[in-house]
């Protein structure tokens, strides 16, 4: 279908275009910026006159649930959710039922992705079978069929050596390896951040170290081995600046951090509520700082929800017996825009983190709004306001943040120049 986006501040970090101009989409691609092409007539026009045009959001872990826990989400469900958000292509984690370490998962997820068109779908397949760290998945056959990355979660492997070779394997077929570095020991049993709050919650802590320690052993292995690397989920100050020296010394390593690590401390947790229960655990204000830091110099380049919807039964129990996980990609671009309400970030540079910055990391088909590209496109009013939670499209709504008002509102989110979410 012909369309035509008229009047909207068109922001596009690849290109460093921002200007007032006009979009006009054809044929799933952005035709032309600027003027419409000779003889171009749109069969449906947007007046976007005081709305910010970028490029749809990158998602780099969203929690999609099936198959195998649909009671906590389901792809038709998340990917709407995440549409909501302005996400218009999300990765999602290889922690299914059963696990997403075969074709036959990879395609089940491609299938019902492709039935609900709400977002793009691109999944991350397991690094090892079943999660176990003991036997390489088979990583060839899973990126033939469109798994983009490999990761295990924060699942460890179980010897360095098998970690190891698994790299080299990797490194061989230039894949992508993603890490969720946790050292399995140091984090057992952990519920919060070791730390003041902690000790007076009388909740068990994962030491900082936890991070910084695997941190430390899979920068050095990525450097061994050659591997492509991601670092998801950082958490801590220390962690960040282990990143920021091995990209000086030239390793070309790419990090993410979770949206909320940008926005709350372990403080939040004095009152035991389980909304903030999450694993990696959040940190004090000094890591928040460091993060926020990192994310403004580029050393960490992408900004991800790491949604994770859970049913209400999930978070209802003692603290220490609830399921870990905030659900927040349906607030990803208006939670994002609190870093340019307090300063941190401009609005182009955000942009950036959220769409060109992770689709780069991961090499995804995505994050760019230039001619020819993909008419994947967020529309949002920056001077409007959201009401988290007064419309609720994700299962699960544990979100610690529903009832807040957050600036901006997503207002159109469109893939392949389909409008896929209005607000």
């Amino acid at each position: 279908m012909k369309l035509s986006i008229l009047g909207a501040r068109v922001i596009d970090p690849k290109s460093g275009l921002d200007q007032i101009t006009d979009l006009h989409l054809e044929a799933c691609k952005v035709l032309a910026i600027g003027d419409a092409p000779a003889g171009f007539e749109p069969v449906q026009t947007i007046d976007a006159t005081g709305l910010i045009a970028a490029p749809g959001l990158v998602d780099l872990n969203v929690a999609l649930r099936e198959p195998g826990y649909s009671r906590k989400g389901t792809i038709a469900s998340e990917t709407r959710a995440a549409a909501a958000g302005g996400v218009t292509s999300l990765c999602c984690p290889p922690r299914t039922k059963p696990i997403l370490d075969t074709s036959a998962v990879a395609e089940l997820i491609l299938d019902r992705a492709r039935e609900a068109g709400h977002s793009k779908v691109f999944p991350i397949g397991a690094l090892s079978k079943g999660l176990e760290g003991e036997q390489l998945a088979e990583l060839v056959a899973l990126r033939d069929v469109g798994c983009v990355a490999f990761g295990n979660g924060l699942e460890s492997f179980r010897n360095t050596r098998t970690l190891c070779r698994a790299l080299e394997y990797a490194a061989t077929f230039d894949l992508t390896v993603i890490f969720n570095s946790q050292d399995r020991d140091l984090a057992e049993g952990g519920l919060a951040h070791e730390g003041p709050t902690a000790s007076f919650l009388g909740l068990a802590g994962i030491p900082e170290t936890a991070e910084t320690v695997a941190l430390a052993r899979d920068l050095l292995l990525v450097e061994q081995s050659g591997v492509r690397a991601h670092f998801s989920q950082l958490t801590s100050a220390r962690g960040a600046a282990l990143i920021a020296q091995a990209q000086a010394r030239g390793l070309k390593v790419t990090a993410d951090v979770a949206l909320y690590q940008l926005i709350l401390t372990d403080e939040a947790l004095i009152d035991f509520s389980s909304l903030y229960h999450v694993q990696p655990p959040l940190r004090t204000r000094a890591d928040r700082d460091g993060l926020r830091e990192a994310v403004k110099s580029g050393v960490i380049s992408a900004i991800s929800s790491h949604h994770q919807p859970h049913e209400r039964d999930a978070k209802l129990a003692p603290f220490g017996a609830t399921e870990p996980g905030i659900s927040s990609v349906e607030l990803l671009l208006p939670l994002a825009m609190t870093l340019v309400e307090d300063g941190l970030l401009d609005v182009p540079t955000l942009i950036a983190r959220l769409s060109s910055g992770p689709a780069e990391a991961l090499r995804l088909p995505a994050g760019q709004l230039s001619a020819g590209s993909p008419a994947d496109i967020v529309l949002f009013d920056p001077a409007a306001s959201t009401v988290a939670g007064e419309t609720w499209l994700s299962k699960g709504e544990n979100c610690p943040f529903l009832g807040h008002c957050l600036p901006s509102a997503v207002r159109y989110t469109l893939v392949d120049g389909r409008i896929t979410h209005t607000g």
